[in-house]
């Protein structure tokens, strides 16, 4: 069958522009089976990475269809079958563009050095003091090596970066990719620094409380990876240590969980009172609220009163059938 390809092409520094090439295909075929033809067959300038061909370097990865993906794992078939979209000329259509977050340096090729800076920021590496044991190998129990199998099957492609829509909007923020191989460090039995790593990662934005849970990492990842729970098990051995005094990011998701457990949902009125005024600890806190609470209170956005959801007593005995297991 003849499919059309519109690739966003673009040399850096100047604007990108879609080229449509046009070929005999079968739905079987990847995506990059398909690149690896235009470039062979009809035009020798398109550029892109590749290497393996088999889902494990992740070297192509690209944007295909709108979201990112691996060009070796997705094929013809599944994304017409997906999109179903079709050109001018009335044949099934396939989008594919660079990834995003990263500078364009050529075609369906980024400049990942942000990527890869960022993951050095998060030490992906057992810590050196933990390897001073001559007197033994330096080994692990099955049991503490299966807690490494997520963070352990990322290839880093750059699929879970490229769509992270904090990273988007803070360019401070490490990335999904990072922090996964960071929750691998903290949970790695044969690492010695996992208070301070912890710390390291609990500073301001640029570290787990950045990640606004958007869970595009996780609907992108080629392998499963699961980035957000990845950040989410650091979160939580974050908030294990500290308590409600130590950060407003720490308050927020302490005094959530408290007024869900009291009310069986949240009580809009303490909520930011609690957090952001911390317990009418901070003034200056309280004084932000201010221009807010009135514009509510105008608009008759401000709740009176609270009533409590129904089967409290049951969102209660959850919580902390939860809290126990943890």
């Amino acid at each position: 069958m003849q499919v059309s390809f519109k690739i966003l092409r673009q040399q850096q520094n100047n604007s990108p522009k879609f080229e449509t090439y046009i070929l005999d295909v079968e739905p079987g075929n990847t995506i990059l089976d398909c690149l690896n033809r235009i470039k062979w067959e009809l035009d020798g300038t398109l550029a892109f990475r590749k290497n393996c061909r088999n889902t494990i370097c992740g070297s192509c990865g690209m944007k295909i269809n709108g979201r990112s993906a691996l060009a070796c794992k997705e094929n013809v078939g599944s994304e017409i079958a997906r999109f179903s979209q079709q050109s001018s000329d009335g044949l099934p259509e396939i989008l594919v563009a660079p990834m995003g977050n990263m500078p364009v340096l050529k075609d369906l090729v980024v400049d990942m050095m942000s990527f890869w800076d960022n993951l050095e920021a998060v030490d992906p590496y057992v810590s050196n003091s933990a390897r001073n044991i001559p007197e033994r190998e330096f080994l692990q129990t099955p049991e503490e090596r299966a807690r490494l199998e997520a963070s352990g099957n990322c290839i880093l492609c750059g699929a879970c970066y490229s769509e992270c829509n904090a990273r988007a909007v803070d360019p401070s923020f490490v990335g999904p990719h990072a922090l996964a191989k960071a929750q691998r460090m903290v949970d790695d039995s044969r690492d010695a620094t996992t208070e301070s790593r912890l710390e390291k990662y609990n500073q301001g934005t640029q570290g787990t409380w950045g990640c606004t849970r958007c869970y595009m990492c996780n609907a992108v990842c080629p392998m499963d990876v699961a980035p957000m729970e990845r950040i989410g098990e650091i979160k939580q051995e974050i908030l294990d240590r500290k308590n409600a005094q130590a950060s407003r990011s720490i308050r927020h998701r302490k005094v959530l969980i408290e007024l869900v457990k009291q009310g069986g949902w949240i009580d809009e009125r303490k909520f930011g009172l609690y957090v952001v005024g911390n317990y009418f600890r901070d003034l200056r806190g309280l004084l932000s609220l201010g221009s807010l609470g009135l514009r509510m209170l105008a608009k008759g956005k401000f709740p009176a009163t609270f009533e409590p959801s129904e089967g409290v007593l049951e969102v209660r005995s959850l919580i902390e059938a939860v809290q126990a297991s943890e």
